[in-house]
């Protein structure tokens, strides 16, 4: 496998990671296997699959899946790539909702990787995920499947349009939340994701955190929490729209790095 010479082209630990999925096989596999010699298919494939990295593909839609809170997630251009710092938004729901019992929304469930894993982390918790693309719950649910959460409801909704009457013990999001001129989203992994998934064209990013805040209180129970991500420098403008909709017990939650990541707030019993 050409590995050296890829790595011209592209990082040696992503020449690797792309020859040990062309393989089948791990990266610990092919350092004690330096000399093998693919077949003409699979060095095929492992050119293809460069090329395509080399033109900026992210690696998670060539290997196909990507890994959060220690499980893999498959993905695809239909969802957003899961990243480390959505993590601080499934330690701050843990953290606050109570451990028994309750009832759960995921919106913009995407992949379905915060859905998915609070009902894995708490199997006694009745969890729903929606989204407005057809596509991400096809992505989402084949998730389920493959790690064994038969009991999430998926729903297509755009945010709540399709939840009239339903309430919640916490609502969890991921909003898209990437201002419409933000010049990263012409940049890296950025250009090849669904853009509906990282901004909703507001001038300020905070369109989809507005509605979802506004919206939360006609389904959220008495006591409920809200929790949703957003960017690295909206954690005041989230303070201050939580406060006008009277949520109590505010938390700017940071993620590993120490950037405030997460807003949470209790709806008002």
């Amino acid at each position: 496998m050409a590995i050296a010479e890829a790595s011209a082209r592209i990082p040696r630990r992503e020449a690797e990671l792309l020859a040990a999925h062309v393989l089948r096989v791990d990266r610990a596999w092919l350092a004690t296997h330096p000399r093998h010699v693919p077949d003409a298919e699979q060095a095929a494939t492992y050119d293809l699959t460069v090329e395509a990295r080399a033109l900026g593909t992210p690696v998670a839609y060539l290997l196909g899946e990507r890994e959060f809170y220690s499980r893999p997630f498959r993905v695809d251009n239909r969802v957003l790539i899961p990243r480390p710092e959505t993590e601080t938004l499934v330690e701050a729901a843990l953290e606050r909702v109570p451990a028994a019992a309750a009832s759960v929304l995921d919106l913009g469930t995407g992949s379905g990787a915060v859905a998915l894993t609070l009902a894995l982390e708490r199997p006694q918790w009745a969890v729903t995920a929606v989204d407005a693309s057809e596509g991400a719950l096809d992505c989402a649910q084949e998730n389920a499947e493959a790690l064994g959460c038969g009991d999430v409801v998926f729903l297509l909704s755009d945010w709540y349009a399709a939840l009239e009457g339903w309430r919640f013990d916490a609502i969890v999001a991921n909003p898209p939340y990437v201002a419409q001129a933000d010049p990263h989203l012409a940049q890296g992994d950025l250009r090849f994701e669904p853009r509906q998934a990282l901004t909703d064209d507001s001038e300020d990013g905070l369109g989809s955190i507005r509605a979802i805040v506004a919206g939360a209180g006609a389904h959220l129970n008495p006591g409920g929490w809200l929790l949703l991500e957003h960017g690295y420098d909206q954690a005041e403008a989230c303070r201050a729209l939580f406060a006008a909709h009277g949520y109590a017990d505010f938390a700017a939650v940071a993620d590993l790095a120490g950037i405030a990541r997460v807003a949470a707030g209790r709806f008002p019993s």
